[in-house]
Formats: structure tokens, sequence, C-alpha cells
């Protein structure tokens, strides 16, 4: 694969689309990520998907095939299994007698080809080979993997299963023989890689009067997936609860549990909570994918000022950092990102939460466990004699854990913590009422960083549009609060513009693509601290962070929606639930 490619990116030298630094910095990323080149060139929209595989097709002197991929029978997609495929990037496009045309997106990889040979003499099929794109390939893989597809295959068996043992034993079998069935095995791991597939943050297995519905969440929207019959809920339930290692029995109270598999080559993690409703159990599956939870400091929409705050604060040799803001606003996984910063050799980096959500190499990570009274405090207490620089706790929820965490912070650790308030201004009246003393304040925090999670609007389909009268008012009001430093920095567009969401093929028609945060981050001065120790109320910390160019949340998401990076409506959406 790699001769090929090494001619791919030299042609596109030749016609000028890169140049040798971006060659080899492509061949650098595809050696150390399990991107391929093509992957790389295409993210960085350095040239159009067709014209890169036309490019391709002249290389390998394979013909290249533009396909509808709505034409494509599920009869022919089924001749080669939907795993194979999806491990060999191949896929079948026609039949005509026994010659079979298979789309391809490597026809120069070795293992691909020993496959397709493999399968031809199998089955008794010629095959002629055609280059397709990326985009065509997924979307027929996606057509072959629909998760209904799949389920009702799996019922269909489970079924036939249970009718042959019913005529065995003359009777229904027990919920764990059922359990351990293929068909149920099948179900659930569907529902599990189409939930990593679909990029879905949380599964929802919610049993009804008539029917179990699966949702899953989609960039912070719950959407119904799947519905099955309710006689196969105890079944799911309990393969869940095998796989999470929790009691098959106890159905009365809520459980906790985890499980990992590997899926597509993948380590995923999964969370489970069940939990007794009117009609059975529901179970909740948080997906802990870390490509998706451990994302760098850019991809979460931190940059500029808000960034160089943050920058300023953990170089500093101690200090607090407060991530705060509701559950599900991203603020574990914010400061992650800054743990992944501050993670080098020559630091001891201890933390303890609530739960676990991503193992960080390098980094010592202790669970809670209130049960055994485990706590957070208990934990710090612990953590100070296990010689720490970087302290991260989870979450500050009692006084006696705001005491450790300001103590920790003034004898010399960077410590990193959450705190539930509406915004980086009111972490500070709340720490003073969970009894941390005002003029322990400046001495100890460092920086508050509020957020809250909006969807992107998908690059390849969002529109420009004007503004009706009622969001132009909107918008030129909240611009005309901003603060002065801002206003000289930003250019705002005149007209007004700004972008609404349309749908297409690579957004699965949903008009966004990913989330990222708006973020209002409240930077501890010798200003600030003056009206912290003097007047504490959060119009007085308002106005002076405003002078020194902080952005509401609301604000910075006026500016990144001009800038076409999510709709007014987003900000909107998200600023309301302040």
């Amino acid at each position: 694969m790699a001769k090929n490619n090494s001619k791919l990116l030299q042609r596109l030298i030749v016609q000028g689309i890169i140049n040798d630094a971006q060659k080899a910095d492509i061949e650098n990323v595809a050696k150390t990520s399990k991107k391929t080149e093509e992957e790389i060139i295409l993210e960085r929209g350095l040239i159009s998907e067709e014209s890169l595989f036309e490019l391709k097709s002249e290389i390998s002197k394979t013909p290249f095939k533009k396909i509808n991929v709505e034409e494509v029978p599920l009869s022919t997609l089924e001749i080669i299994p939907a795993e194979t495929s999806a491990t060999y990037k191949m896929v079948p496009l026609a039949k005509k007698k026994d010659v079979l045309e298979v789309g391809m997106l490597y026809p120069e990889n070795v293992a691909s080809q020993d496959a397709l040979r493999f399968l031809s003499r199998q089955q008794k099929l010629r095959c002629k080979i055609f280059l397709i794109t990326i985009s065509q390939f997924n979307a027929l893989l996606k057509q072959h993997r629909t998760l209904k597809r799949e389920t009702e295959k799996a019922l269909a068996e489970l079924e036939q299963e249970k009718g042959e043992a019913r005529e065995v034993a003359g009777a229904k079998m027990p919920i764990p023989a059922i359990t351990e069935e293929a068909p149920i095995i099948k179900i659930v791991l569907n529902i599990l890689k189409h939930a990593i597939e679909g990029k879905a943050s949380d599964i929802h297995i919610e049993p009804g009067k008539d029917t179990l519905r699966v949702r899953f969440r989609l960039d912070g929207i719950l959407y119904s997936s799947l519905f099955l019959p309710l006689n196969v809920h105890e079944s799911v339930v309990a393969r869940v609860k095998i796989l999470s290692n929790l009691k098959i029995d106890e159905t009365r109270i809520p459980q906790d549990g985890r499980f990992s598999l590997n899926i597509d080559n993948k380590d995923i993690d999964f969370r489970v909570s069940t939990f007794p409703t009117l009609f059975g159990e529901k179970v909740e599956m948080r997906v802990l994918d870390p490509s998706e939870g451990l994302k760098p400091y850019e991809e979460l929409g931190l940059k500029g000022r808000n960034f160089e705050i943050i920058k300023k604060a953990i170089a500093r040799p101690y200090g607090l950092i407060l991530a705060t803001g509701p559950t599900g606003c991203g603020k574990t996984t914010t400061l992650y990102a800054i743990l992944r910063i501050l993670n080098k050799e020559g630091v001891n980096i201890v933390t303890i939460e609530d739960p676990i959500e991503y193992s960080i190499e390098g980094v010592n990570q202790s669970q809670i466990n209130p049960e055994i009274k485990y706590t957070f405090a208990r934990g710090l207490r612990h953590i100070l004699r296990q010689d720490p620089d970087i302290i991260m706790v989870g979450e500050i929820r009692d006084e006696e854990t705001a005491s450790l965490v300001t103590h920790a912070a003034l004898t010399g650790h960077i410590v990193l913590s959450s705190l539930h308030t509406n915004s980086a201004i009111g972490a500070i009246p709340r720490l003073i009422d969970m009894k941390v003393r005002p003029f322990l304040i400046p001495s100890t925090l460092s920086v508050a960083i509020s957020q809250r999670l909006v969807r992107t609007l998908c690059p390849y389909c969002k529109k420009k549009k004007a503004p009706d009268e009622k969001v132009r008012q909107y918008i030129l009001e909240k611009i005309k609060g901003l603060p002065p430093l801002v206003k000289k920095q930003t250019k705002i567009p005149s007209p007004l513009s700004i972008f609404e969401p349309v749908g297409c093929e690579k957004c699965n028609f949903k008009g966004f693509t990913g989330r990222i945060g708006l973020f209002e981050v409240l930077d501890v001065t010798p200003e600030l601290s003056e009206v912290i120790l003097k007047r504490p109320v959060e119009s007085a910390i308002l106005e002076v962070a405003q002078k020194q160019g902080m952005l509401t949340m609301e604000q910075e998401g006026i500016l990144k929606a001009l800038d076409g990076e999510t709709s007014i409506e987003e900000v909107v959406r998200a600023t309301e639930e302040k």
C-alpha cells in the first residue's frame, strides 16, 4: 500500500496541491495514527474526494466507478459479510451471472486481494475490481449493517431457537439460558456497535407498556433508534448485567457497573446504570470512547484569550483550576484535556474521581466508594501523602472537600476540580457558601472555567443567510455589550450573516456534526482579587471581569455563530439553560 500512496502524494506535489513539508507531515501522521493517507488528505480539505480517487485510479490502474448507493440491492451486499467488508474495505456492487463487481478503497492492499481471491474461489465467482470513494464505501456498509436489519435477523433466530427448545423441553427456557443464546448476544452487540459507529454518547434501553425502546444520544439530543418486542426485555437486560458483572436476579433496586469491549479494533468502555421503572428495568449506558472523550483543547473550542489564560494558570507552580457547569456540559473532558497538557515525565499526577471515565497513561487515578466511606475528602487526605505535584478532585461536593482543596492549592500543588455553578463568576460566591474564607480565594483560585456544549454545523452543507429582524436585533444587542478589548479585536461582518443547518450524507442529514464548548473563563487578577476581598457579589465581579476582556458564554456563542461554527438557535438553547 505504501508504494502506491507514495506515488499518490508525489502526484499531488507535481500538481501543486501539496508541498514537500505537507507530504512529510501526512506520512508521519499516517504512521503514528490508524488513519490512511487518503483519509488525512481529505480531512485537511486539500482536494475533493472524487478528484483524489480519480487520481488514485490513474496510478493504480483500477477503473473508478461512481455509484448510486440506493441502487445496490441488499441481496448483493450480503454476498460479502459486513465484518469482512469492514475489515478489508471492499463491498460488492453488482452480480452478473458468475461475475461479481467489487468496489474497493485500497486495491493495492495485499491482504484485501488475498481475501477477495479466497472469496471468489469459495463462491465460484470471477471478481471485477473497481475503485470507489470512502463516502460511497461507508454509505454502502451502513446500508448493509443497519441496526434494524441486523436486529430483525437476530430476533428471527431467537424465535426459531425458542421454538425448538419448547418442542424439546415442553416449557419456556429460563432467562439466564436465553441470555447466553447467540441471538441475544448479537442484539446487544449490534446496539453497542451502532452506538459507536454513530458516535453516540449514551444508550438508553427503556421498557414501555407494549415495546422495548432503544434510544441513542447524539450530540446532546436523544433519538429513538430501535423498537424491540417486549418479550426480549429481560434477556437483553440480563445480557448487559452479565457483561457488567451485576446481579441478574436483583431487579428492585438500581445497580451500577462497567464493562469493556473491543469494537472495530477500538477498546471502548461502557458505564452501566440500571433503574427500576413501572414496566421493568431501564438500562442507561454511557459510551466512553477515548478517541471522543480524550480530546486536545483545540477540538474543545478553547482558543484565543480563553486558552491563553488557562495556559498561564497551568504554568504556575500551584493554584486551583475550577471547571463549572451542570451535569453533561463537558467539565470532565475539559479537565482531562488540561491533565494531558500537564502530564509529563517529571511530575506525579494523582486523581480521585467518581467515576473514572477514561484511563490516562502516566496518571494515578482512584475511584471513590461511599459504601466503604472512601469519599472525595478522605481520598484527598491520602493523596496529599502521595507526594503529588498535580491533583485532580472530580467534584467539590461539600465543605470538607472545599477546605481540603483550598489547602492543597495553598501548599504548592496545582489542583483541578469541578463545581456545580451556572457561571464562572458564580464559583466565587459558591466557594464562600462552602465556608472557604474570602481572603483565601485570591491566593488559591487561578482560573474558573464555565461551559456549555453546542452542536457544530456540518462544514459540508451549512448555508449562509441573512438573519431575520428578530435575530438581527438579538445579535446586535449582544455585540453592543462585548468587552471593549474584544470589540477592538473582532471584525463583525457587515451586513450581518449567520449560518443554518441543511443536512447531507456526511452528517446523516442532521445538519450538525460533533459538539464544541462555549466558554466563560474568569482570570483571577490582582484587580479582581480586590473585589473578592471587598465585595464578592456576582455583579461586581462580572463588571471587573468584562473590563479585562472576559466574554460570557452567550457572547462567545454569538461570535462562534457569526464565524459559522454553530447556529444562533444552538447558542440560545445552550445559554438559556443557565
